[in-house]
């Protein structure tokens, strides 16, 4: 058994696991405590309900998220807003095989999976899972309107758009891998190929 100090984050990560692999409502406490060595009295310490351990899992997927994409824009370079873009769709795809590779098959995205299956039964989840996704496409606009501003966006683009197209498709795009209807290999090159019908030619290189 690990020790009660670092219960709460084993819980988390058990959850964050197991609600990938099969999804919110079939898994129980019951189930995340045996997985983790966790009492049930320390389940409800932490988490007053389910509800609220799910938005801790949302939050640690997040946070992984936003580093993922900050270390990519990184090598991207801080001052070419056009090569930190197609670094996003990288790191998309990065995580995205890094599931495959530990669950053996797509999973789909930790958002996206948990909206389809909450958002109309928890509204509390589904805000929580809204501001997620407000950040990512804010995130995506910032990039956006800085490569407006270096002249690299194609005539008639509109930034704000452009940011939410590129939160549509990336979700879209997973959603094929996890169905079948495309692979998690043929992400970040998909990816890359919209944000490119978006640029001035060249102006990723």
């Amino acid at each position: 058994m690990g020790r009660s100090s670092d219960a709460r984050e084993r819980l988390v990560r058990a959850a964050a696991r197991l609600f990938l692999a099969r999804g919110y409502q079939a898994v129980g406490v019951d189930e995340l405590c045996a997985t983790t060595g966790v009492p049930r009295g320390t389940f409800y310490y932490f988490f007053r309900s389910k509800t609220e351990l799910v938005k801790a899992v949302i939050d640690r997927h997040a946070l992984a998220l936003w580093a993922r994409i900050e270390a990519g824009a990184a090598c991207g370079g801080t001052d070419h807003a056009a090569r930190r873009l197609h670094a996003v769709a990288d790191a998309v795809g990065h995580i995205q095989a890094d599931f495959e590779r530990r669950f053996g098959a797509p999973v789909g995205c930790p958002f996206g999976n948990l909206a389809a299956e909450l958002a109309i039964a928890d509204e509390s989840v589904r805000d929580h899972l809204a501001g997620v996704f407000a950040e990512w496409e804010e995130r995506l606009a910032v990039l956006c309107r800085h490569a407006a501003d270096q002249g690299t966006l194609r005539p008639g683009v509109d930034p704000v758009l452009f940011a939410r197209i590129l939160l549509a498709q990336f979700q879209g795009l997973i959603l094929l891998a996890r169905t079948g209807r495309s692979t998690v290999a043929e992400l970040p090159a998909t990816l890359h190929q919209i944000i490119d019908s978006h640029l001035l030619e060249g102006a990723g290189a």
